[in-house]
């Protein structure tokens, strides 16, 4: 999903991470592979948020979801894989 300015914010206040701005090189290649997202990057890859059912409250939520690992230690190559859900879930809305 692609996320406004106020969710990357929302979701780096619970995931530890990177976004990748619009205007990265590496975003058309990644849209071309992935779609249209807003990508982060941290530690351990390459990630997207994809909507989660809502909260029994109806707050609107999203799951962490990994697409690529570091391929090398010093983080500057990355490699695809299917797509990982984690267990990160970010609140988009307070409920």
């Amino acid at each position: 999903m692609k996320m406004s300015s106020l969710l990357v914010e929302r979701t780096l206040s619970q995931f530890e991470a990177q976004p990748l701005a619009d205007d990265h090189p590496a975003v058309a290649q990644l849209n071309q592979l992935f779609g249209e997202h807003t990508f982060f990057l941290d530690g351990s890859g390459l990630h997207i948020v994809e909507p989660a059912e809502p909260t029994d409250a109806g707050a609107e939520k999203g799951v962490v979801v990994k697409l690529a690992r570091w391929s090398d230690l010093s983080h500057t190559s990355l490699a695809p894989h299917p797509p990982e859900v984690t267990d990160l879930i970010v609140m988009l809305e307070a409920a």
